[in-house]
């Protein structure tokens, strides 16, 4: 469920080359498509046919995995704000999808394919913007040519091609997007494809016959499901199903529109230049521009609202965020202004109060409920991203006497700002700067990432956390 959309991607990759062997053995023309496509499922089963059967099951797949990333995107509030690009964009993608897999249809040119061209002709008909209705093409022998023939071989090769420009839009503003399943999704989902197109294998209705009409017709739903509707519908109502839908769903980022606070502020005379913020950033919300001030650095940040979450991470991944200083001195090279780092040092002060010598649980706001953690000897501090905490906190909690530190964020691939967890597990790893001190016992800092849901784990990892420091201040002790 966490690699919807590269899943996708996946079997557009699998639909693209199985669609070119196809080719191969495919004869463009009226009379000969179908008696092509039958000696592919019959004489050429073990292989032309594996392959149609691929072709059909990863283009359904598509649509499935399609629908499931929609679906799961709009259910954890990712399409409004920044997001509202790529959640937009998605929506030629519906269109181009379904265009790319109907035309395919038309191919075969059996009585399902005839039930789908003359459904779709009737259904642009219904504009009236044609002089002679197109649907008249397909009620009577010898109406189809193999030149029209041509033309949809011709419409189903580059209508993909026009779909995976649109999929290049939907992510072009993603920093890092992420594209390809894991190695082993991907090997799992090809073996799932190639046992099912051995166990039940894509097959042709009978040849398309314009003189009749077909009473009984194994409809694929994936592509399909629109065209019962048209048959009880009409035309005009499914044109305005299709536009309205396509046009809420275009809108929905804006109802309501999600409301942010300011976005972070760079503070020159504190900015280095590294580039640490701008390669954390997760949404390219921050560029690397020519020195303005005269310091003798080459560059500094600044910071495109338009891209920004306000998630944080830019603070966590200053180096100069550092709570060891007076509360005078506590500036930073960027910041936000609505939890700047002075606020954030505050709020871990009060934390190490309420439970002194206890465990302190630093949260982000959409993944475990510290803030309703019940548990005597802890206390918890309430993040946008856990990685908004600078490794640095956790050296001075430890330090000034906190018995243990635990990081609680979003699932791990289910991080609501993409990257927040992964960037905090390797910079207390030490793969990424900042990272965390050797000096700080490792086994006094605990991760667990977890869902909002998962109140009852987040109570069990603490009151685990907390036996494992009481054994380990019993053998300090000891040694002492």
């Amino acid at each position: 469920m966490r690699q919807l959309g590269t899943v996708a991607f996946y079997f557009f990759w699998i639909a693209a080359a199985t669609g070119i062997i196809i080719y191969i053995f495919f004869e463009t023309s009226v009379n000969g498509a179908y008696r092509s496509v039958e000696y592919m499922s019959n004489d050429q089963w073990y292989f032309a046919g594996v392959m149609r059967s691929l072709h059909r099951y990863s283009s359904d797949g598509m649509v499935l995995m399609m629908a499931l990333h929609l679906i799961r995107e709009w259910s954890f509030d990712r399409y409004r704000g920044v997001r509202w690009y790529a959640w937009f964009t998605g929506v030629p993608v519906i269109w181009l999808l379904y265009a790319s897999g109907l035309s395919g249809y038309w191919l075969v040119w059996d009585e399902l394919a005839q039930y789908v061209a003359l459904g779709s002709m009737e259904w642009f008909d219904a504009l009236g913007i044609f002089g002679e209705p197109v649907a008249n093409n397909f009620l009577s022998q010898g109406s189809m040519t193999d030149r029209f023939f041509t033309l949809l071989v011709f419409i189903h090769i580059f209508v993909p091609l026009f779909l995976l420009f649109a999929m290049w839009i939907h992510v072009i503003r993603v920093s890092q997007p992420k594209i390809n399943p894991p190695r082993g999704v991907a090997i799992g989902l090809s073996a799932m494809l190639v046992v099912l197109s051995l166990i039940k294998p894509a097959i042709s209705h009978g040849p398309a016959d314009l003189s009749m009409i077909s009473q009984e017709l194994n409809l694929d739903w994936f592509f399909m499901l629109f065209y019962p509707v048209f048959d009880a519908w009409g035309g005009l109502a499914l044109w305005a199903l299709a536009i309205g839908g396509s046009l809420f769903l275009a809108v929905l980022p804006w109802l309501p529109p999600v409301k942010l606070p300011a976005a972070p502020v760079v503070a020159l005379d504190h900015c280095n230049g590294c580039g640490r913020c701008y390669a954390d950033c997760p949404y390219g919300a921050i560029t690397m521009m020519p020195r303005t001030d005269g310091l003798p650095y080459s560059q500094q940040a600044e910071v495109n609202a338009a891209n920004c979450t306000r998630c944080g991470i830019c603070v966590g991944a200053c180096p100069v965020a550092s709570p060891f200083r007076s509360v005078e001195e506590l500036v930073t090279g960027i910041d936000l202004p609505h939890l700047d780092i002075k606020r954030m040092r505050t709020l871990v002060d009060e934390a190490m109060a309420k439970a002194p010598g206890g465990v302190v649980v630093v949260g982000c706001e959409h993944g475990p409920k510290v803030q309703d953690l019940t548990l005597q000897g802890a206390a918890a501090v309430r993040l946008p991203c856990v990685s908004m905490l600078p490794p640095s906190f956790i050296d001075y909690m430890v330090d000034q006497g906190a018995g243990g530190v635990m990081i609680a964020g979003c699932p791990e691939c289910g991080c609501r700002f993409r990257y927040g967890v992964a960037w905090m597990q390797d910079r207390l790893d030490g793969r990424r700067d900042p990272y965390l001190r050797k000096r700080v016992p490792r086994e006094r800092v605990r991760t667990f990432w977890a869902s909002h849901i998962e109140a009852e784990e987040l109570q069990a990892a603490a009151v685990s956390f907390q036996d494992d420091l009481k054994a380990l201040n019993t053998e300090e002790a000891k040694d002492v």
